[in-house]
């Protein structure tokens, strides 16, 4: 007979696995110069012992659902819910292009995808959150208005997955990137956008001194600005991507 922890173990998964699951994605592994490192999935923390992975963990996050404006000022919004640091970390050189691989991700759910990075100024696996300053890095919005294309297709269209150039000049240290799909299905009404935050711990060496400034995440966003609250169904020709704006050498090498 199988041991009493493995039988709980398989009946906790059975029954997350029977969760009516919306229809979101989650951002599930990066690959680094051909390397593969594992993210988070909820369903970790019912491995004993659980996963050590690059991606920060979500165990709040069992619907893969996502951070509502009325919860921008929250810490949810930093990594989202009830995010925890990661217990390793992904190597990559400074210049080099990141890999985000999702679970498949809804082509109704149009909308940007910005990147942030943040220096641990220390181990980031022992970070606080909440004393994060992220710098953006990265920002694709509404790319094609004949087409209604946007950043989020593009990444449903390249198999789920988005290219994050890290700066060539940022000082070498740790790191965690942030990366987020802002959804605007149901951004036309009061409090309907939809943000999907997650995190990584990068190990960035770099030749660079680069060290921008940054803030935290949860002074991103308001309900009220124009890339939050936005009627996507209102034949919009142009999109103003919310949140601070891009660090320089970011905005030079997208250019």
């Amino acid at each position: 007979m199988a041991p009493l922890s493995f039988l709980l173990t398989t009946l906790v998964v059975v029954l997350y696995s029977a969760v009516p699951v919306r229809p979101h994605g989650i951002a599930s592994a990066l690959v680094v110069d051909g390397t593969f490192y594992d993210g988070y999935n909820p369903s970790y923390q019912w491995n004993n012992p659980a996963p050590v992975v690059v991606g920060w963990s979500v165990p709040d996050d069992l619907q893969n659902t996502f951070i509502a404006p009325n919860n921008f000022g929250t810490a949810d919004m930093i990594c989202h819910l009830g995010a925890k640091p990661a217990g390793a970390a992904a190597f990559v050189k400074g210049g080099e292009v990141i890999e985000v691989q999702w679970t498949p991700w809804p082509s109704s759910h149009k909308g940007p995808v910005i990147d942030y990075l943040a220096n641990c100024n220390g181990a980031c696996e022992t970070v606080d959150k909440t004393k994060l300053n992220f710098f953006k890095i990265q920002e694709v919005g509404f790319i094609d208005p004949a087409t209604d294309l946007w950043a989020a297709n593009v990444l449903t269209n390249n198999n789920n997955s988005w290219l994050v150039k890290i700066p060539s000049d940022i000082a070498p240290g740790n790191y965690v990137l942030r990366h987020e799909i802002i959804a605007l299905h149901a951004a036309g009404q009061t409090n309907g956008a939809q943000a999907y935050p997650f995190c990584y711990n990068l190990a960035i060496d770099s030749s660079g001194t680069a060290t921008p400034t940054g803030i935290p995440a949860t002074e991103f966003y308001k309900a009220s600005d124009p890339g939050i609250k936005f009627d996507l169904f209102s034949h919009p020709t142009i999109y103003v991507i919310p949140g601070p704006v891009l660090s320089r050498k970011s905005r030079r090498e997208l250019e």
